[in-house]
């Protein structure tokens, strides 16, 4: 009798042992008692009461899931309520609400990129984009991370349709893309500017408007930006935002707005009430930042190599996988829930703690957090 088919997968998992790799789920409690500084919960929005109400009225008044796709049956006024208002926030002509944040990107990147066109993507991003432009059927060319002048020399070797796609937070290190840079050199090519902004809706910007807000990009004519509802929103989904006829042609051609089942309405109603929090409450997105600020400060006082972060992602290096695993681990057990992000995860091969600052973080617990960070270094 042949072997198993699936013979090939034990000899990765072997594999992913031996280099100490190998990843592995967490059912998280209720009532965990760990302080979470893995998570994306940038405004402690994910258990505020408004927004999980909301989530509760939404589902009892809408049910349980969206029915169908967006399409068929699967857009609820409180779908199209959510887009408006969150056009408007961030300064928009246009918005579509899709299912993830993941499904969005897909959309914006392979709905924008046909046969013919170029896309330049920075080797910075995030898996979802890498994902559209393999999906895309331009051709990709990966440029060096946050450097304008290298997008300028790519886009001037194509006389075609071409688009720029870059996170504006890079979710590894937590630094900020050169947007007036990008911009510029779209520019001068005639490009179009698809921007990631998973990790600046909430924290950048006045009153946490995002990075496109922020650099003077929103509501251009040759800029899409899309976000995430799942960090600061603390709820779930994604949209794409620009102009009213790029957020047409979605409907018409992104096959993860067609083909998929719409955001389920309580992931709707919590990311509405969120965003409505948001602009009652725009100090969240600077104590977010504040919080990182203090992070980087206190680690790097105390020796640790930590990359100065420009939203609220501090990333700390580790001298190994094996390292940083351990140093995770010792964390956790002293109540301080961290992330880990080693090989194949990050594109430059450095193993890292990853941490996210909370707008609701206190004084005592961001205290705790970098006592327990460095004593579990040792």
């Amino acid at each position: 009798m042949a072997g198993s088919p699936f013979e090939w997968i034990d000899e990765q998992a072997r594999a992913r042992r031996r280099a100490g790799l190998v990843r592995t789920l967490r059912p998280r409690p209720a009532d965990s008692p760990l302080l979470d500084l893995a998570g994306n919960d940038y405004l402690g929005l994910a258990r505020h009461p408004e927004v999980t109400e909301a989530a509760a009225g939404a589902a009892r008044r809408w049910g349980g899931g969206a029915t169908g796709s967006r399409l068929v049956s699967g857009s609820t006024e409180l779908h199209a309520e959510l887009e408006r208002e969150l056009a408007a926030f961030c300064g928009f002509e246009s918005a579509l609400v899709l299912s993830s944040g993941y499904a969005a990107n897909l959309a914006a990147v392979t709905a924008l990129a046909p046969h013919g066109s170029l896309v330049v993507s920075d080797a910075g991003n995030h898996a979802s984009l890498i994902d559209g432009c393999r999906l895309a059927r331009g051709t990709t060319q990966v440029v060096a991370h946050a450097d304008p002048d290298a997008v300028r020399k790519a886009l001037g070797t194509h006389g075609g349709p071409a688009v720029v796609v870059s996170d504006t937070v890079f979710s590894v290190d937590g630094d900020a893309a050169p947007l007036a840079g990008l911009a510029a050199a779209c520019r001068e090519s005639g490009a179009a500017l698809v921007l990631d902004d998973a990790h600046g809706l909430g924290v950048l910007g006045e009153g946490g408007r995002g990075a496109a807000r922020a650099a003077g990009l929103a509501g251009a004519p040759d800029v899409v930006t899309t976000v995430t509802l799942s960090k600061s929103l603390g709820s779930q989904g994604g949209a794409v935002l620009g102009p009213a006829p790029v957020i047409d042609h979605l409907v018409n051609a992104a096959r993860t707005f067609i083909f998929d089942t719409g955001l389920a309405p309580a992931a709707a109603g919590a990311a509405l009430a969120a965003l409505r929090l948001l602009r009652r409450e725009p100090q969240r997105a600077a104590r977010a930042r504040a919080v990182a600020t203090a992070l980087h400060e206190r680690l790097t006082a105390a020796g640790l190599e930590a990359v100065r972060p420009d939203a609220a992602v501090v990333s700390v290096r580790a001298s190994s996988p094996d390292r940083a695993v351990r140093w995770a681990a010792d964390c956790r057990e002293a109540g301080i829930a961290v992330g880990c992000f080693r090989p194949p995860s990050v594109p430059d091969g450095v193993s890292r703690l990853r941490l996210t600052a909370r707008a609701d973080l206190t004084e005592e617990q961001l205290d705790r957090a970098v006592r327990v960070i460095i004593e579990a270094r040792r």
